[in-house]
């Protein structure tokens, strides 16, 4: 066996934390792995580029991208290329098998469905979707495409199962640099936001993937268009919102006078109400331990009527606001959720959504550290959905020989 391939494998293991030898015999159940993902791939030529791209993104090559997987792997660099880049494959196929797949190794009944969007930095004005925006991952506006993600979660492990690539408004006034770009005609007609995009992907997948629940960040959770047409579809969201956002407080409601209209309480920053609790008004939870100590967080959790964007009522009902403090290093990190969950709903259950959600970055740190996923270098629509759902079914495959590991260390 190559020795570098060896070293490969035993990076992983390491990284996973399962016993030397788990990946013995990856090369074949790679290749069986990928079988019913081939089953859409409508020539056997595409199939065995499929095959060689999915052992470029688990290689140990520093950057994973068509030029240097085909010079590992002996293959003409402008056939891969085309493959990537320009062949008409369908990569949506493969991302409902990888659904389908997910829910079969890790699905729970009641799973976390969590949307993210993530930058990627990009020099350049051909790429598709390119432009000077914020890019999270970043924590700056910068010149990069913003993908939107949808993770899986649940107690057995996480993966991310979709992904659409944002089309800034100026590139949707501009058509003819959409198509030199290969970007469809129905992603560039009608400006698509990143909220839609989210529910999309709630469409091709979440009849496939069971969950009891819906997060994301605040960039999505602060839409309040995006918590109606989650409300409509009877799905149950716990979603972060800025700091900024502004609530009632249903259950403190000035005394009436027995003049004129009922009383309604103020509209107050969330952050500006975290500032007035009180130990009392705090729940500390043990979530799970970590690697050294038990994982705590704190909560406080309200009942409120949220503003819109335009300073009206919110979701058109009442909420709950739920303040998260949790450790960050020597301080404490405060985060902001709404969320439309059912009466009752224990502050065990709300910890366990919100810490679930936050696994989605693990998701990243996985498919870009070892899988690959930040380094494309394709322009086109094609070439960025080509690459990304592979690094996704690549990242996936990982998880499973990870899983597989474990379970290999607990059976002796």
């Amino acid at each position: 066996m190559d020795a570098r391939f060896s070293a490969r494998k035993r990076e992983i293991e390491q990284d996973a934390k399962i016993a030397e030898g788990s990946l013995s015999g990856a090369n074949g159940r790679l290749e069986t792995f990928l079988r019913p993902f081939g089953k859409s791939l409508p020539r056997s030529e595409t199939r065995e580029n499929a095959l060689v791209f999915l052992r470029g993104l688990l290689s140990d090559l520093q950057r994973k991208n068509t030029e240097s997987i085909a010079y590992r792997f002996g293959r003409k660099r402008d056939a891969l290329q085309s493959f990537i880049g320009e062949s008409p494959w369908d990569h949506k196929p493969l991302l409902l098998e990888l659904a389908k797949q997910t829910a079969k190794l890790i699905g729970e009944d009641d799973g976390i469905l969590v949307f993210d969007p993530s930058g990627f930095e990009k020099d350049g004005k051909k790429s598709a979707g390119v432009a000077r925006q914020w890019l999270g991952r970043f924590g700056k506006v910068d010149n990069g495409q913003v993908g939107t993600f949808l993770a899986y979660v649940t107690r057995k492990e996480f993966a991310l199962v979709n992904a659409k690539l944002f089309i800034p408004q100026e590139w949707n006034d501009d058509p003819a640099r959409c198509k030199r770009a290969r970007i469809p005609k129905e992603e560039y007609e009608q400006h698509k936001t990143r909220h839609e995009h989210c529910i999309e992907m709630l469409d091709e997948q979440g009849e496939l993937l069971p969950h009891e629940w819906i997060g994301g960040d605040d960039e999505l959770g602060k839409s309040s268009w995006f918590r109606w047409t989650l409300r409509d579809r009877d799905e149950q969201y716990c979603l972060a919102v800025p700091s900024d956002t502004n609530v009632r407080d249903l259950d403190k409601v000035p005394e009436y006078t027995g003049h004129g209209r009922h009383p309604k309480g103020p509209f107050v920053r969330v952050d500006r109400l975290r500032e007035q609790l009180v130990a009392e008004d705090w729940e500390e939870i043990d979530v799970r331990d970590g690697e050294k100590h038990p994982l705590k967080i704190k909560l406080a959790v309200f009942h409120v009527m949220a503003k819109t964007e335009r300073g009206k009522y919110g979701s058109g009902d009442s909420e709950w606001l739920i303040v998260a403090e949790r450790p960050a290093g020597k301080s404490v990190k405060h985060d902001y959720y709404l969320s439309n969950a059912k009466d009752g709903t224990t502050y065990e259950e709300f910890a366990r959504v919100i810490l679930g959600s936050h696994r989605v970055e693990d998701g990243f740190r996985r498919a870009k550290k070892e899988c690959g996923l930040a380094d494309y270098e394709v322009q086109s629509w094609t070439g960025w959905h080509h690459h990304v759902t592979l690094c996704l079914v690549a990242t996936f495959f990982l998880t499973k020989e990870t899983l597989r590991g474990k379970k290999r260390v607990r059976h002796r």
